[in-house]
C-alpha cells in the first residue's frame, strides 16, 4: 500500500498529542484591553509531573481554568486526555481533578458529607468504601465527622487532597498545594502525591511559588510572565541555561528581567 508523505507530519503530531495529557498551542486569552495569557505552546506528557511557574499576574490561573474548560479562551487549542476543550469537557472532567488551599469547602458541612457530595459528582462508585480508604490513606478518620469549618490548615489541606483524588483521576491539577503548611505537612503532601502518581501513572501539571518543591516534583518545568512562555525544559537545564544552582535564582532572573548567561 502506498504511503502519503503529505500526511506523515499531521499523523506524527496527532500520535504526539495521544500520548500528552495536555497539549496547549497557540493558547491566549484577552480580558477587554489586558492579555492575560499571549499565545502559549506546551505539553504535559502522560505519567509526568510539570511545574507551571511565574510571578503573580503571569497568567498561570487564567491557563489552568482554561485547560479545565473554566474560562473559554481568546485564541487557540487545548486537548486534555485526547479530548478537546471545552467542547469535549463532559467526555474528560471525570477523569481529572483539581486541587488548591484557596478553594474552601462549604464550611458547615462535615469532612465526610463535602467528600460524598463530591464522589457523588464523578459517580464514584462503592463512595462509601472510597472514603474510608481515603481516610485511611490520609490520616482523616478521627475527624471524619467535623465540621470543615473547625479543621486546621493541615487537615483542610489533606480534606482538600481527598476530594482531589477521590475520583482517582489520570490527570491533577495542582495550584500551590502545599501553601502556608507547616515543612512536615507539606513534605507529607508531596510524598502522597508522588506515591499516587507512581502507583496510578498519574499525570500532574503543579503551580507552585515553592521551588524547592518543583525541584524535587517536576520533570519538567514552564516559567511564565505577563502571560508567555519565558522556558520550558528540565529543571537541570533550564538552571545550567541560567548558570544558576537552584530554581528560585532563575526564577528572581526571570522575574527582574535578566537575561540568560547563554544570551548575554
Amino acid at each position: 500500500m502506498a504511503i502519503d508523505s503529505h500526511n506523515q507530519p499531521q499523523t506524527a503530531a496527532l500520535r504526539a498529542a495521544a500520548a500528552a495529557a495536555i497539549e496547549v498551542a497557540h493558547l491566549s486569552k484577552v480580558y477587554k484591553t489586558a492579555r492575560a495569557v499571549d499565545g502559549i505552546s506546551f505539553t504535559v506528557p502522560r505519567g509526568s509531573v510539570t511545574g507551571l511557574l511565574g510571578g503573580n499576574g503571569a497568567g498561570k490561573t487564567t491557563t489552568i481554568a482554561m485547560i479545565m474548560g473554566l474560562v473559554l479562551p481568546s485564541a487557540g487549542r487545548i486537548r486534555v486526555l485526547g479530548c478537546g476543550m471545552p467542547e469535549q469537557r463532559a467526555d474528560v472532567l471525570g477523569r481529572i481533578n483539581f486541587e488548591s488551599p484557596y478553594v474552601d469547602m462549604p464550611s458547615r458541612l462535615t469532612v465526610r458529607q463535602n467528600l460524598t457530595v463530591f464522589g457523588k459528582l464523578y459517580a464514584v462508585p462503592d463512595l462509601a468504601g472510597r472514603i474510608a480508604e481515603l481516610a485511611a490513606d490520609l490520616d482523616l478518620t478521627e475527624f471524619l465527622d467535623r465540621a470543615s469549618g473547625k479543621l486546621s490548615a493541615g487537615q483542610k489541606t489533606r480534606v482538600a487532597l481527598a476530594k482531589a483524588l477521590i475520583n482517582r483521576p489520570e490527570l491533577l491539577l495542582l495550584d500551590e498545594p502545599t501553601a502556608s503548611l507547616d515543612p512536615d505537612t507539606a513534605d507529607w503532601i508531596r510524598s502522597h502525591l508522588e506515591s499516587y502518581r507512581k502507583q496510578r501513572g498519574a499525570s500532574i501539571l503543579l503551580a507552585s511559588h515553592n521551588m524547592l518543591e518543583v525541584e524535587r516534583m517536576c520533570d519538567r518545568v514552564v516559567i511564565m510572565k505577563r502571560g508567555r512562555i519565558e522556558d520550558d525544559d528540565t529543571p537541570s537545564a533550564i538552571m545550567a541555561r541560567y548558570n544558576r544552582a537552584t530554581l528560585e535564582d532563575v526564577f528572581l532572573d526571570v522575574a527582574r528581567g535578566r537575561a540568560r548567561d547563554a544570551e548575554s
